[in-house]
């Protein structure tokens, strides 16, 4: 169900993409970055988060932690991660698949600025071996998001 809503949700919005499936799991950042051939900061991982009755996505580039002062300034409070059931009942997507894309309901998505660093990232797409490998800028258009600068520059950037 959640990759077919992905799928649908491209085919209308982005009917060029492709989404990639691979034969073991890139439900983690290391395991999809193996799994693809890229760097860990390739890929594209989706945070979900609340704050006061407020929920919404992150996506930021895979070796990126999120910055609690950063955050708070940009969505005006503390933020809070859903816990793992709460993300695929507000989502539709598996924990591993979370995706910006064919959501359950509307969620506002922001995207980190540190995706900017690439001129493609790879997001999930709706299921644990599920990817599309998109510009970031084109994921933000497809989805509506909002630019943010909400993480932690990474250790090692690529």
């Amino acid at each position: 169900m959640s990759l077919e809503s992905v799928r649908e949700h491209l085919a209308e919005a982005a009917p060029d993409l492709e989404i990639i499936l691979t034969e073991n799991s890139s439900a983690t950042v290391d395991l999809a970055a193996a799994a693809h051939g890229v760097a860990p900061g390739q890929i594209a991982k989706t945070l979900s988060f609340q704050l006061k009755d407020r929920i919404f996505l992150v996506v930021a580039r895979g070796d990126a932690r999120m910055d609690n002062k950063k955050a708070k300034a940009a969505f005006g409070g503390k933020v809070k991660m859903l816990g793992l059931e709460e993300v695929e009942a507000l989502t539709g997507h598996p924990v591993g698949g979370v995706c910006p894309f064919g959501l359950a309901q509307p969620l506002p998505v922001y995207c980190d600025v540190s995706l900017k660093d690439f001129d493609v990232v790879i997001p999930a797409a709706g299921a644990t071996n599920a990817a599309v490998r998109i510009a970031p800028t084109r994921m933000a258009e497809i989805t509506g998001a909002e630019w943010v600068d909400v993480c932690q520059p990474p250790r090692n950037a690529d």
